[in-house]
């Protein structure tokens, strides 16, 4: 049975979420305390964290950005603060989806069933069969879900390595940023293409020498972004 981590100071909320999680067949530990759910999130053995913003003692952002340093499973952020502000911050700390309160219950269970099955997908056998792509220093592998630049790996969230590994298996195209979030995010997760911008960011951080200059993700003003096939990095 898999299992979900619920990390949610309201009771209520909580108990709702737990019980149609429950009925769709999913096992769910529930933490209303932050520190308590920093230490499930990063021990237990979750397909998924249901993370609240709001929490006592360690908030959402802080879990969210201890977690993702250590594991790579899909995070659901979950507020009822509207701002953008918040919600690219959820997305810059590496969240895959942030769900604004009130919701459907029934809605918070599909989109659940959609990171699953997306990150399964990612990491299983549909990607057997895909080689190792190599630009220069910068080496992917499509099968064990790795990234290696100059020998050394780069730890990348799910939606950061479907975001680069889309790009690369289309060298040289330009990509909009509406094209690449109906192709990579697909469901409508936050609905804004500053979803693809954060992401592209961190992305940038995490691979190139100079984040500012890059020579695999570029950006062509007005259009989109490219993936440069031609580029070596430093090797």
């Amino acid at each position: 049975m898999k299992k979900v981590l619920l990390v949610e100071d309201d009771g209520d909320i909580a108990e709702l979420e737990r019980d149609y999680l429950e009925a769709d067949g999913f096992a769910v530990d529930v933490s209303s305390d932050g520190d308590e759910g920093m230490r499930l999130a990063r021990t237990g053995d979750y397909c998924l964290i249901l993370l609240d913003v709001m929490l006592p003692s360690a908030d959402g952002f802080a879990i969210c950005r201890a977690v993702r340093k250590e594991r790579d499973i899909p995070i659901l952020m979950v507020s009822a603060r509207l701002e953008d502000v918040d919600k690219i911050r959820a997305l810059g700390l590496g969240a895959d989806d942030y769900i604004v309160k009130p919701f459907s219950p029934s809605e918070l269970v599909a989109r659940v069933k959609a990171h699953i099955a997306r990150y399964e997908r990612l990491k299983g056998d549909v990607q057997e069969s895909i080689p190792a792509l190599h630009f220069g220093a910068l080496e992917i592998q499509p099968q064990t879900h790795r990234i290696f630049v100059s020998g050394r790996e780069v730890r990348l969230a799910a939606r950061e390595f479907e975001l680069l590994l889309f790009l690369a298996q289309h060298p040289q195209i330009v990509f909009s940023k509406e094209t690449l979030y109906d192709r990579v995010w697909s469901l409508d997760a936050v609905g804004s293409t500053s979803t693809v911008s954060v992401h592209m960011n961190r992305l940038r951080e995490k691979i190139e020498t100079d984040p500012a200059n890059p020579c695999w993700l570029q950006t062509v003003w007005g259009a989109g972004y490219r993936f440069n096939s031609e580029a070596t990095g430093n090797i």
